[in-house]
């Protein structure tokens, strides 16, 4: 029989009892983690209650409350899971932390063989880490550094070759060809804050309040929803400060329609050409939830998953926070683990309303 745990902290209630704690053993159950230790007496090691390696028998088991206790009663850490260093999740989190100056701070992208020997750990394995803590690939958050690099220069009034140099493009050419599916725009539009840019909008009503919808000549790069058409139009303006926005043609007022109708009745389908901007993870976001079937609905780990990136369901959340085209990009289908709706840019009440729309026959 293992003996008794002391310790002069207050333990969590599921582990005050060695059953319990042999369970968290069996389970490796990371929510043990930093609670306590284990010994084991055959090997004269200590664990933490979710290492990897092979249960012991629960003669041979005793329980510690801290390291150094375990190390006091003559045993020494384990090799393989390292209980007297950080979590594993903490030490992964430095290393992606550092990786991430890194790439922000070199002129040009680090080879991935550099970054991994930075690391100390193989390509593979760093490519893993850092795709789980981050929810995109290390080329990736260089190009979304890199597109944010691009819209702070312009933005700020620096030139356009200010924002080629500054971004890190080796070349004009590339600098155009990334910059138009960043942007949305030329750079030199979105430098002038929109200007020479053309967007119609219109303002309807639905039963959900006010719906804005505004397109540039590539598609509909906005649909708002809202109390207030004033406070809507203001948002655009935002965010388009110098472009010359124009109210819709009838031609316009029909696409307006077609989005008033997908509201009220969400059977009917939305079909219209998109003007889709944002970085590459929220990209592969909301490409993701355009998928989620009407009628149903996904959690935000759902998702992370379905893009490959199991651990960023945080990184999800502001993604679908950032969603500029409400319903066209259906973020309303995604809830919290939980089940529960949780947030929505344009109000919970109206997430709830379009959900049970679609839930509806």
């Amino acid at each position: 029989m293992a003996e008794p745990m002391t310790t002069g902290t207050e333990m969590p209630s599921r582990f005050r009892s060695n059953e319990e704690r042999w369970t968290a053993v069996l389970d490796r159950d990371a929510g043990a983690e930093g609670v306590f230790v284990y010994s084991v007496a055959t090997t004269g090691v200590y664990c933490r209650p979710g290492c990897p390696s092979r249960r012991p028998r629960r003669e041979h088991v005793r329980f510690h409350a801290s390291c150094k206790e375990a190390e006091h009663a003559g045993f020494r850490a384990c090799r393989r899971c390292r209980p007297d260093e950080p979590p594993v999740a903490e030490r992964h989190a430095e290393v992606v932390a550092a990786a991430c100056r890194l790439i922000e701070t070199a002129e040009e992208m680090p080879a991935l063989e550099t970054l991994a020997a930075d690391a100390g750990m193989s390509r593979f394995h760093f490519h893993r880490v850092f795709k789980a803590a981050t929810g995109c690939t290390p080329r990736a958050y260089a190009a979304d550094r890199r597109a944010n690099r691009m819209r702070e220069v312009l933005q700020g009034g620096g030139t356009v070759t200010d924002a080629i140099y500054d971004a890190g493009f080796s070349s004009n050419a590339r600098f155009y060809a990334a910059s138009s599916e960043i942007l949305g725009m030329t750079p030199t539009v979105f430098r002038r804050g929109g200007a020479g840019e053309t967007i119609r909008f219109a303002v309807g009503a639905c039963s959900l309040g006010a719906v804005l919808v505004a397109a540039t000549a590539k598609g509909v790069c906005a649909i708002a929803l809202g109390d207030e058409p004033d406070t809507l139009v203001h948002d655009l303006e935002d965010r388009f400060p110098r472009a010359e926005l124009v109210g819709g043609d009838p031609e316009f007022e029909a696409w307006v329609a077609r989005v008033v109708g997908f509201v009220e009745a969400p059977a009917l389908g939305l079909d219209l050409p998109l003007d889709i901007r944002g970085t590459t993870f929220q990209q592969r976001v909301w490409r993701a939830l355009r998928e989620v079937p009407a009628g149903a609905t996904a959690a935000y780990r759902e998702i992370a998953e379905r893009i490959g990136s199991p651990g960023a369901a945080r990184a999800v959340a502001r993604a679908c926070a950032s969603n500029p085209l409400a319903v066209a990009i259906p973020c309303h289908r995604v809830v919290r683990n939980d089940g529960a709706a949780g947030g929505y840019r344009w109000g919970v009440a109206r997430k709830r309303a379009l959900l049970d729309r679609e839930a509806s026959p």
